[in-house]
């Protein structure tokens, strides 16, 4: 590695404990050196199929064992103590608009294994018609999807739903991936399958760690990050990861998510 990119790490690991100054975060996202990546889905399966291989030959780093205690014990106590505000969501989610309050979609888990990922219901339940149709009449709209499979203004998310974004409400059932151990409170943010190829060769490097609840991305910009920073982030994150990385993020969540930041 170049000297430049050890310096930048350097700086983006100790920036990390006041994430949520607006002078940290840009320094956060702006150190890492950013790879041109060959973005291919024949890339992304290639990488899937390594991760399942490796994973087969080697074992759990020796932290691994201290953060799924912790991930547990965590998870738990969360989900003990908001229950009651599930309760609520729940309820006001099925009268602003019948349907499953809960969403279930597929992503990518740890070497590639897919797993549920669960979340509040924050579109209608027509989403999915509803996209087709717009991409198909909106080219700028089809361009910012292509780009980022997100859309800045979503008319696919309830009034309801917008609120739940921004104020990460709608990720609360990811405890309970937490809690089975697709995912983990700390690491990458969940993908789907068709978003792995922007990853381009670095897609293994993403495919070592499990999804988070939060992470290094979520802290440091969220959806105002551009892909190709959010890459470069996650692939920072796989090198650098440890318990006390992990608490460090944790730390600058609670701010982050208090700033709805990025978040939509």
């Amino acid at each position: 590695m170049s000297r430049k990119g050890s310096e930048g790490d350097q700086a983006y690991g100790s920036c990390i404990a006041v994430a949520s100054s607006s002078a940290a975060e840009a320094a956060l996202i702006s150190k890492p050196r950013l790879e041109t990546v060959r973005s291919t889905p024949a890339a992304a399966d290639s990488a899937v199929r390594a991760a399942r291989i490796i994973a087969t030959q080697s074992g759990d780093p020796p932290h691994f064992g201290l953060c799924r205690i912790r991930d547990i014990v965590c998870a738990l106590a969360l989900i003990i103590l908001l229950l009651p505000v599930f309760v609520v969501l729940i309820a006001v989610i099925l009268i602003n608009d019948p349907g499953p309050p809960i969403f279930a979609h597929q992503r990518v888990g740890k070497n590639g294994q897919p797993f549920k990922c669960y979340k509040l219901r924050s579109m209608y339940c027509d989403a999915q018609e509803r996209l087709v149709v717009l991409l198909a009449k909106n080219p700028k709209m089809r361009r910012e999807w292509e780009a980022m499979h997100k859309l800045t203004e979503d008319p696919r998310v309830t009034p309801l739903g917008d609120f739940l974004r921004r104020t990460s409400l709608d990720e609360l059932p990811q405890l309970f991936n937490v809690l089975m151990g697709s995912m983990t409170l700390v690491g990458p943010r969940p993908i789907v399958f068709d978003e792995l190829h922007h990853y381009g060769r670095h897609a293994s490097c993403y495919l070592t760690s499990k999804p988070g609840l939060t992470g290094l991305w979520q802290v440091t910009g969220r959806s105002e990050v551009s892909y190709r920073r959010r890459v470069a982030t996650d692939r920072l994150y796989a090198r650098r990861k440890s318990f006390k990385l992990d608490l460090r993020i944790l730390l600058a969540t609670v701010p982050a998510v208090l700033a709805r930041k990025g978040a939509w």
